[in-house]
């Protein structure tokens, strides 16, 4: 795949914002300890809205590789290692979804925030199966910790799932708006291509 070099300074700043959004957390004080949420999310969406599948993807897989090169750009830090933590699932969900909002975005191409909405929810039920997957593939069968489903659906998923809906909803409204702007930066990039 070759990228222009707009893209791929799109595809970069989007890395870096969805990294800034790992440092933007939220505490959920629970009976037995605190659950945090980042706005990682947001960014996601927003890749995805306004990047299109291809560069969206590109940008969160950008950001697990420098992750995973040891840049401590994850909530947790970084590293190879990474991988092996019950909650790299979620990271690994980012992909997919970022994926299935820009292909939703794009196929349905209705600039409307009904449109929007329900992108980001199919990519919010994306990012939350693969997180849960591996969260409990990951607990069962490598940490020797078992967990069951009803624990992984209620204690990981149920509890942040409102806040990452609400972050999906403050989404669609910002992407509404920026969305012509970046389409308009688009549209010139090809213009200045035509031109040369």
């Amino acid at each position: 795949m070759k990228l222009k070099t707009k893209e791929l300074t799109t595809c970069a700043l989007f890395a870096a914002l969805i990294a800034i959004g790992a440092f933007i957390k939220v505490d959920i004080p629970l009976p037995m300890y605190t659950m945090h949420f980042t706005f990682q999310w947001f960014f996601v969406l927003m890749a995805g809205f306004l990047l299109g599948s291809k560069l969206a993807t590109v940008s969160v897989i950008v950001y697990l590789c420098i992750g995973l090169a040891g840049v401590p750009v994850f909530a947790a830090g970084g590293g190879p290692t990474y991988i092996f933590r019950p909650g790299f699932g979620f990271l690994l969900g980012f992909v997919l979804a970022a994926f299935v909002i820009g292909t939703i975005t794009e196929t349905i191409g209705k600039h409307h925030k009904g449109v929007y909405l329900f992108a980001s929810v199919a990519g919010l039920v994306s990012y939350y199966a693969i997180g849960a997957v591996y969260f409990y593939c990951m607990n069962n069968f490598y940490t020797a910790t078992p967990v069951s489903w009803g624990v992984v659906i209620v204690q990981y998923c149920l509890i942040t799932i409102a806040p990452d809906f609400i972050l999906c909803v403050l989404a669609t409204a910002f992407s509404i708006k920026l969305r012509p702007v970046f389409l308009g930066l688009t549209n010139e990039c090809n213009m200045d291509r035509k031109v040369v």
